[in-house]
């Protein structure tokens, strides 16, 4: 399944939906309301949704089956799925190969692969939805550079997870760019924080597909600006696969129920190019996750 959050009109409610036919949603919220019935989960909060468990997932499915409430795609606003993830989104530094050399020169340099991930968090206010406009931020940043990752959200929650259990615990898949601001992130100091957290700089969606239709070990991620391919790779080429990445993130923190992990970006990024190229502002930045989703955020 895809679900998504969406909003309709100037109607602020957000709303849990089921993709149909990638040209309608199913409103859950809309179904429960109008057959007065209380779900398990509140039809408004995919987070609520995702904690709720398998049964709920099911009964999902089943209300998709019928014929419940249905807006065109056209007629509504897609969200972010989680349009404001508790923790912020916990990513992954470096996770390619080809990224490794690209960013740290770990292979001209003759240094050793790292033997842990490097995680790092953008905060909750960085998220935006899949085609709303990433903010330039020109008065701070004249570097703004691009980053495609898989996202994986988590299902069920846990600390000190075994990397042999590790895909149980994941609800599903969706597709995110870690903009990052090159030189915010130079001038202070190298830490992540203030380069990858500005306002607007997580652009995710535009669902979560869930575990059951996705094979993680081989999907396709582009990165288009303004119609040129910057980035295109696959994720077969992770350094450290997503069960391993889970490990290491659960061995002293508690993962819960909707918590995103972004597991790193490819090579292609724009401050490695020769010249270095950068975002500005009327930029179209187009991040696809080839057979999950494809966002599209203009720069402004």
């Amino acid at each position: 399944m895809r679900l998504l959050t969406f909003v309709r009109g100037s109607d602020p409610m957000q709303r849990v939906g089921v993709l149909r036919d990638r040209d309608s949603v199913v409103d859950l919220w809309e179904y429960a309301r109008q057959a007065s019935r209380t779900l398990p989960f509140d039809p408004s909060d995919m987070v609520s949704l995702i904690a709720a468990g398998a049964a709920a997932l099911e009964q999902v499915a089943a209300i998709a089956r019928t014929d419940a409430p249905v807006w065109p795609v056209s007629a509504v606003r897609i969200l972010a799925p989680i349009p404001r993830p508790p923790k912020g989104v916990l990513c992954v530094g470096w996770n390619y190969l080809e990224h490794f050399a690209e960013a740290d020169g770990i292979h001209q340099r003759g240094r050793d692969l790292p033997a842990h991930p490097t995680f790092f968090s953008k905060l909750p206010t960085a998220v935006v939805g899949p085609y709303d406009q990433i903010p330039a931020h020109a008065a701070v940043s004249k570097q703004l550079d691009w980053e495609a990752e898989l996202a994986v959200v988590i299902g069920t929650g846990g600390r000190g997870i075994p990397e042999t259990e590790a895909r149980r615990h994941v609800f599903g898949y969706t597709a995110a760019n870690d903009v990052t601001a090159r030189d915010l992130q130079r001038a202070y100091g190298g830490q992540w924080l203030v380069g990858k957290g500005l306002d607007g700089s997580c652009p995710m969606g535009p669902w979560i597909v869930t575990a059951d239709e996705v094979d993680p070990d081989d999907l396709r991620v582009v990165t288009r600006v303004n119609g040129t391919v910057k980035q295109d790779s696959s994720t077969r080429h992770f350094y450290f696969k997503i069960p391993h990445l889970l490990a290491e993130l659960s061995r002293g923190i508690t993962l819960e129920p909707g918590d995103i992990l972004s597991t790193g970006t490819p090579q292609g990024i724009g401050f490695s190019r020769v010249p270095p190229e950068f975002l500005k502002p009327g930029d179209l930045l187009e991040t696809e996750i080839v057979g999950i989703g494809a966002l599209r955020n203009r720069i402004g």
